[in-house]
């Protein structure tokens, strides 16, 4: 299995995003900075957390020239209504089948029950330049990005 690490370049894919439009990560990559983001499910806790952090600081991202992406394995619907709940303006990809879930190799925690939570930062030429992996601090995720994003200006 392939694995996504530090200096790897982002592979294509095109998902279909909340709102049911496909979207190819080629229309970004080598174009902005990227902060692709897998998270286990829709509306639990740690993931509602992680999604309206990452949505608070959405002005942030966007002046570091960033996009952001979160990815799970959740329907087109169940990411449309996770959306508007929380008034998520960045995208969300339906991943059934979490085919680049393991395209990226991102592990599962809890005895492979839960699927992992791991944020990829992407530089403007695609090149990974920073891997965080935590399940339980959802909200750091959001931190270390902006760190690692301030860090590469």
């Amino acid at each position: 299995m392939n694995e996504i690490k530090i200096e790897s370049t982002i592979p294509s894919f095109i998902l279909p995003d909340q709102d049911g439009n496909l979207f190819d990560i080629n229309t970004v990559l080598g174009k902005k900075n990227l902060v692709i983001y897998f998270y286990p499910k829709d509306d639990s806790p740690g993931c509602t957390a992680q999604a309206c952090s990452f949505q608070d600081q959405f002005e942030v991202f966007r002046e570091a020239d960033a996009v952001i992406i979160g990815i799970s394995g959740q329907s087109v619907e169940s990411h449309k209504e996770f959306a508007l709940k929380h008034r998520l303006t960045f995208t969300l990809l339906s991943d059934e089948g979490n085919k680049i879930r393991k395209l990226f190799g991102v592990p599962t925690n809890l005895l492979g029950l839960l699927p992992g939570r791991v944020t990829y930062v992407a530089d403007k030429t695609g090149k990974v330049i920073y891997i965080f992996n935590s399940q339980m601090q959802a909200t750091r995720h959001v931190d270390e990005a902006l760190r690692i994003l301030k860090q590469t200006k």
